[in-house]
């Protein structure tokens, strides 16, 4: 409540009291409407047309009641105005931040007093490194100054969303001492790091640790990955298999030479003339830098030119170019031959399976198949390892038609491929459904059948159990981290590299 606001020699002066008939206290948080005294607080607030401004709070001291409570009394704050010892309004304290982080100490102080704010040099300097407050929910992570030689370790406060302090090194040591100074942390998220794990079980025993859940699933794509390797003659002799036994060659694939329209693309006509003038130059003993003068041609295509002796191999690029199409090819061609020749129903048809494209692609191509210009299209190859693995750790809606049916088939194929499908899908139904004390039902499935790469993934998660079984549990994770890593990278690389560690890390600081 405003009681009174005046204007003398020195400024406008506000005189303001709280309405509200207790308070709680910051310790116990007991509420308390008992009144112990009363004082007068000055507060400096943004300068109102030029004038400083002053306000001054009736602040109340109240009585704790909780019986356990080390506090005898405590001084009522305003939320949004007052903080313990805070001389300057949030507002004036945010706009003396900034001044103080474009012109630093003296400078600052001469530009504030120019606005209508008296305030020291020491004080904007002090402003610079204030430090943070309280932090409950900190993430950890490690950059790099130099990479594969010196490292650095970002703190953030994930609650706040923004980094707090920036340590030497990514050892232990470091960031014990920091929370050692800092016990009110409650959550610390980071990256499966065992020198994070280690310092916040040295200096912070009382916080939960919280294992980031995609370095949970990458690990876990890791250990897929060697599965799917450790099983693909499975595969090859599957899909050997089905292919026909009087087969003697692959039938040839779409013409890439031909543009959409079934013309020769001028584009390979001039990868060939190229090619065949660079040869014949440098067979008549020419030095690359002449015959890019002569040709009009970048040094590197001539090189690239001169090395390669089979131009096939340039072409490959441009004639072998997958598009939207490719996957559906095969099913237009068998209706095509079945008979149906309306393209309009064949985009339909497609459209229905999940084709992205547009119309135009399968009328096109349809035209084609009218005027005999391309042949049938190869067969599904044999999908390879990392594509397989791609198909394994998609969530089955976001599969295509044919991709489903691959998977289907590789599901088919192996039985141990089966099983790691099934053990997949379930540790993302714990993560997605935070299911975290379901964690040793899948580890005891996953050890009862013989994949020894899904055993070792198992086995690691005992060494930090109670980490991912919180990250398994809480939508906490060091996500944001990672985000805040990649914006370290961009003001490293505007230093182009030159900045030490101390001014990086006011950099990172004053730019949050």
């Amino acid at each position: 409540m405003i009681e009174a606001v005046r204007r003398d020699a020195d400024g406008v002066v506000l005189r303001a009291r709280s309405r509200t008939p207790s308070a709680q206290c910051p310790r116990c948080g007991e509420s308390s409407g008992r009144v112990h005294g009363r004082y007068e607080r000055r507060l400096a607030d943004a300068p109102l047309g030029g004038l400083p401004v002053m306000i001054v709070l009736l602040i109340r001291r109240f009585k704790c009641l909780g019986q356990d409570c080390p506090a005898v009394t405590f001084a009522e704050q305003i939320p949004g105005l007052t903080r313990p010892h805070a001389r300057f309004t949030p507002a004036l304290h945010r706009l003396l931040a900034r001044v103080a982080e474009a012109l630093a100490g003296r400078p600052g102080s001469r530009l504030a007093r120019r606005t209508g704010v008296s305030v020291a040099k020491d004080t904007m300097l002090r402003l610079l490194l204030d430090e943070p407050g309280q932090v409950r929910v900190l993430g950890a992570d490690e950059f790099a100054l130099l990479k594969g030689h010196t490292y650095a370790t970002l703190l953030v406060d994930l609650e706040a969303r923004r980094p707090i302090d920036v340590l030497p090194g990514r050892d232990a040591e470091p960031v014990a001492r920091w929370l050692a100074d800092h016990p009110e942390v409650e959550i610390v998220c980071w990256d499966r790091a065992t020198a994070y794990a280690e310092a916040a079980r040295k200096a912070a025993p009382q916080a939960v640790q919280v294992a980031d859940v995609w370095h949970l699933w990458s690990n876990l794509a890791k250990a897929v990955e060697k599965t799917v390797a450790a099983h693909y003659g499975c595969l090859r002799a599957a899909h050997e298999a089905v292919a026909p036994a009087d087969a003697l060659e692959p039938p040839p694939v779409p013409d890439g030479f031909l543009d959409v329209r079934g013309r020769p693309r001028r584009i390979v006509a001039t990868i060939r003339e190229r090619h065949q003038a660079v040869q014949d130059l440098v067979a008549e003993g020419r030095s690359l830098r002449g015959i890019s003068r002569d040709l009009d041609l970048d040094y590197y295509a001539v090189r690239r030119y001169a090395k390669t002796a089979n131009v096939n191999e340039l072409l490959v690029k441009v004639t072998q170019r997958r598009t939207k199409l490719d996957d559906y090819k095969p099913y237009i061609y068998q209706r095509f031959t079945s008979g149906c020749h309306n393209a309009s129903q064949l985009f339909r048809e497609v459209r229905a399976q999940g084709f992205p494209g547009e119309r135009t692609a399968v009328n096109r191509y349809v035209r084609l198949l009218r005027d005999g210009t391309v042949t049938t299209p190869p067969p599904p190859a044999l999908p390879k390892p990392r594509r397989a693995l791609r198909w394994v750790m998609t969530r089955p809606e976001h599969l295509r038609p044919d991709e489903a049916v691959g998977l289907k088939e590789i599901r088919a194929a192996c039985p141990e491929l089966d099983a790691t499908v099934g053990h997949v899908r379930a540790f993302a139904g714990l993560m997605h459904e935070h299911r975290g004390e379901d964690l040793p039902v899948w580890i005891e499935r996953v050890q009862q059948d013989d994949l020894p790469h899904l055993h070792q993934f198992a086995n690691g998660l005992f060494h930090d159990y109670d980490a991912v079984t919180a990250g398994l549990s809480t939508s906490w994770s060091s996500g944001q981290v990672e985000g805040q890593v990649t914006r370290v990278k961009l003001l490293k690389r505007a230093g182009y590299g030159r900045a030490k560690l101390d001014l990086l890390r006011m950099r990172i600081l004053l730019r949050s």
